[in-house]
């Protein structure tokens, strides 16, 4: 596959908004080119094609060698996305008519190159692609492609042309590298399934319905199982005689980060259950266990001051007997068994909790916020262990939301579809600023919860109430009002405003209220307790 073909797809993709339409674009995709380009493209549009001499700075200085730095600099802050600033700008040398590289030939060179070299490689491609190839390949090589294609939706679509289940895929996907030669060549007839064999790879997660005041009617207690919902990340943990992975629910290798609980992985089996922060027994919140997510190094002290746990759920594998197919209360008693069988260090059982009615339960849940806790999990007794969210097996029952009236302060354009849109939102509260006034500080950031609607309406608003612009991000008037809804909150050292906030989401626009009327940190302040540690 020629590179022009990839960034046709990628601009298709980009301007294509409903799944079902980036499907058929996948599926066409997948059906119409070569390997290993189009192993390498899937890599690249899932984000597990990688190439660590290829950075954004990179591309920064070379196209500074040949655009005035202050037409890139305002280029940049109107277009919002660097690599399309560049793609547009770049100044091709007249006379290059070399083709345009292939996907493969592209991977090929980058890995091969040394690092001095690589400027001259990338701006030789670059004068032979167009705009759009230009953006397609600065994208490739410094990766976050951002088109709205997940790694879920693109084995989704693998299943859609091939005709296999999506499960089977999932099951052999971790267990081979790009180019994926031998899952093509088994999606289309030409060899057996790939075998994992003892490969720690990972299976798709349950996962559960919200539960709405229309479904709590209809819930015999006597079919459902009630635990906690723990304020944690949900992963996976595989091990075996061919090694040992700790998988996030979205099926990242967390392993790098939380070498103490790989190195507690003495089993043969596949669990799931819930990361955390646990100091003395008591789970920790959640800003605890994000000072871990996502570090390269974990170093002594930090391992010490935020010591991990697991908090296990289900049993999916038991050596190599899979119990996916049995029923949720087979499935708790075989681990149990196998908790006291292995007594595996640093994870415990998620407690049960026994109830007679539904109002009762209630009652435990409304206790929640108090104890750090998410809500509840309820299960079926007879669910089997199904990949997806599969209606009526399992159901997350959450705490109620809190909510908070800020003032917008800044606003950044957002990324691929939304990359022509000021849809990331800087907001804040008031605080007293020492000289008998008040001030603003910012206490989060959210770019979620909006209709496409009220997103066309901010922009708009941000755009004609802009009083300064630091690069991509303008700071506005303070006069807009929004209700921003979180989880929790959490004291923080590492923020100006002395608090963070839990999966903020903007519930609605008060353009009802004045902004002077907009609440107070220390109203905030007062209502959470400090972080542990």
């Amino acid at each position: 596959m020629s590179l022009p073909a990839f960034a046709e797809l990628l601009e298709r993709l980009v301007f294509t908004p409903g799944r079902n339409a980036k499907l058929a674009l996948l599926r066409e995709w997948f059906a119409g080119q070569p390997d290993p380009d189009r192993g390498i493209g899937l890599a690249a549009l899932t984000e597990t094609l990688r190439f660590s001499a290829a950075k954004p700075a990179l591309v920064r200085e070379m196209v500074a060698t040949r655009v005035d730095p202050v037409l890139l600099a305002l280029s940049h802050d109107y277009v919002g996305d660097f690599a399309e600033t560049v793609a547009l700008i770049w100044p091709p040398r007249a006379g290059v008519n070399a083709p345009p590289p292939t996907l493969a030939e592209v991977v090929a060179a980058l890995e091969a190159t040394p690092k001095a070299e690589l400027p001259a490689l990338i701006a030789g491609w670059l004068d032979t692609l167009d705009a759009t190839g230009r953006f397609a390949l600065i994208k490739l090589v410094t990766g976050g492609l951002r088109v709205g294609v997940s790694a879920r939706l693109a084995r989704v679509a693998l299943a859609e042309w091939s005709g296999q289940p999506v499960a089977a895929i999932e099951e052999v996907w971790h267990g081979i590298p790009p180019p994926y030669i031998p899952l093509f060549r088994w999606l289309e007839g030409r060899a057996e399934r790939p075998d994992p064999l003892d490969t720690p790879v990972f299976r798709p997660l349950m996962l559960a319905h919200p539960l709405e005041d229309a479904d709590i009617a209809r819930l015999d207690p006597a079919e459902w199982r009630a635990e906690w919902k723990w304020d944690g990340i949900r992963v996976q943990l595989v091990g075996g005689p061919g090694g040992r992975r700790l998988w996030s629910r979205g099926g990242e290798d967390v392993s790098g980060s939380f070498p103490e609980i790989v190195a507690a992985m003495d089993f043969h089996g596949v669990l799931d259950g819930e990361l955390l922060v646990v100091r003395d027994g008591v789970v920790a919140p959640f800003a605890d266990l994000q000072q871990r997510l996502n570090r390269k190094v974990v170093g002594p002290k930090l391992r010490r001051d935020h010591p991990a746990g697991v908090r296990l759920y289900d049993l999916l594998f038991d050596g190599t007997e899979d119990l996916r197919a049995l029923p949720f209360d087979t499935r708790r008693q075989r681990l149990e068994a196998f908790v006291q069988r292995e007594q595996p260090a640093l994870m415990d059982l998620s407690a049960q909790i026994a109830f007679a009615s539904l109002p009762q339960l209630a009652e435990v849940r409304a206790g929640a916020r108090a104890a750090s806790i998410e809500g509840l999990m309820l299960k079926r007794g007879d669910s089997p262990y199904v990949a997806g969210r599969v209606k009526g097996l399992w159901w997350k029952w959450k705490r109620d939301p809190l909510s908070v009236d800020a003032v917008l302060m800044y606003a950044q354009r957002g990324h691929g579809k939304r990359s022509s849109f000021y849809s990331d939102y800087t907001f804040g509260l008031w605080r007293p600023d020492g000289q008998g006034g008040e001030e603003l500080v910012p206490i989060g950031k959210a770019y979620s919860g909006y209709t496409d609607a009220e997103l066309a309406w901010l922009d708009k608003w941000i755009r004609t109430h802009t009083t300064a612009r630091f690069g991509p991000v303008r700071e506005v008037e303070k006069e807009l009002v929004l209700e921003v809804a979180f989880d929790a909150a959490q004291l923080s050292g590492r923020h100006k405003s002395g608090v963070a906030l839990r999966f903020p989401r903007i519930a609605r626009i008060r353009r009802d209220k004045p902004a002077p009327e907009a609440d107070r940190l220390d109203n905030l302040m007062s209502t959470i307790k400090p972080a542990a540690g």
